[in-house]
């Protein structure tokens, strides 16, 4: 076969194959599918090393353990050619920081408001895998955020969008509000061009951040940001920083939500991502009564439920403490006796700022020279010796 036919044959192969993912894509409800190369980050792995060098990984061990094969796509996986990769909208039909000028109720993130979009999305790459498999006969391998796989470099590098000023993707169609899911695969598909940064002089999400997780454009310490602190960090949060998660209970939106691009979004049309209404603004003191089967139950299906009822209840505790209400006091003095460490701790730490002063301090004579280490720390914090 002459050379000049074969290639004609391969790149109508490789074009077919591309348009195919493409289609199997679009009928599996995805709003953006685009393709780019595993050599197309280079500077992920250098970035990402002096993100962890500096510390600002916080407790994240597993970002230090895999940021080999997460800082290059073919150390992950060597025969990997194309990685395709989806983005799914999320968008809310409002502002959700609206709810923080309600003290009395509970934010939690708009991506957990519903359906845990790992599996909502793993389940649709696979069968747009399984089908491609079979056209294509290549291998391929799906990953949804759980995998040592940097989502927000490749979509960039896909053209789905680029890196913000707040780290995270931003889509002149969607905003901020996108998911993310990566096809590898050992097929040779065509490529698209990479998106240029749009974000100009803007500097809206940096402002918009109410713990200042931004060292600089660009650049994120987790062990500042309200995500990181109120999902990731599993024990006592810096005292200097609770009153400044104010009632957010589960994530933070504030950067994402100031991105003047979210515009051009709109609302999510899947249904399984649409809010659920008991998880668009829960009431605090509801949320205080979750024993760990209550909440087990109550977050069904949600990604809530992975951080576990101890840690949740820490974070609505906190929330708390800042809402002012006065009604929640004996919740809390209730959770002082709970058998959770963290939570007892945070139980004191919301007394002392919902009491006055003279009833805390009464309160803290009677029960300081009972309590265990955790919680005496916590009377320390609140100016009981």
């Amino acid at each position: 076969m002459p050379e000049a036919h074969r290639d004609d044959k391969e790149q109508r192969r490789r074009d077919n194959l591309t348009e195919f993912v493409r289609a199997e894509s679009a009928a599996k409800g995805f709003d953006l599918c685009r393709i780019t190369r595993p050599d197309a980050i280079p500077d992920a792995k250098q970035r990402l090393g002096e993100f962890i060098e500096a510390g600002r990984h916080g407790t994240m061990e597993w970002m230090a353990e895999t940021r080999e094969r997460r800082g290059d796509p073919m150390t992950l996986w060597s025969e990997v050619r194309s990685v395709v990769v989806f983005g799914l909208n999320y968008a809310p039909d409002e502002d959700p920081r609206s709810i923080l000028e309600k003290p009395d109720r509970a934010a939690i993130s708009v991506y957990a408001r519903n359906r845990d979009y790992h599996d909502v999305i793993k389940g649709r790459l696979k069968e747009i895998a399984t089908r491609f498999a079979a056209r294509a006969g290549a291998d391929v391998k799906v990953f949804v955020d759980t995998a040592p796989v940097m989502e927000k470099p490749l979509a960039a590098a896909a053209g789905l969008g680029w890196q913000g000023k707040h780290t995270n993707l931003v889509s002149r169609t969607h905003g901020s509000w996108l998911f993310l899911g990566t096809m590898f695969t050992t097929a040779d598909l065509a490529v698209d061009k990479p998106e240029n940064d749009h974000c100009g002089s803007c500097r809206a999400c940096l402002d918009a951040c109410p713990t200042a997780a931004f060292p600089a454009p660009y650049q994120i310490d987790a062990r500042r940001c309200i995500s990181y602190l109120t999902i990731e960090h599993k024990g006592p949060i810096d005292p200097d920083l609770r009153v400044l998660i104010g009632n957010r209970i589960y994530g933070c939106d504030d950067c994402l939500a100031a991105c003047p691009w979210n515009k051009f979004a709109s609302s999510a049309s899947e249904m399984k991502l649409q809010a659920r209404e008991e998880l668009k603004e829960p009431s605090i003191a509801f949320l205080l009564t979750l024993d760990d089967a209550a909440f087990r139950a109550f977050f069904s299906g949600s990604p809530v439920k992975r951080i576990g009822r101890d840690r949740f209840v820490r974070n609505v505790l906190i929330a708390a403490g800042n809402s002012g209400e006065k009604t929640l006091i004996p919740q809390c003095r209730t959770l002082v006796d709970d058998v959770s460490p963290v939570v007892r701790g945070m139980a004191v730490w919301a007394l002392s700022r919902l009491m006055e002063t003279g009833e805390f301090s009464a309160f803290a004579a009677q029960r300081a020279e009972e309590s265990d280490d955790d919680v005496r720390n916590e009377w320390r914090l609140a100016g009981v010796n």
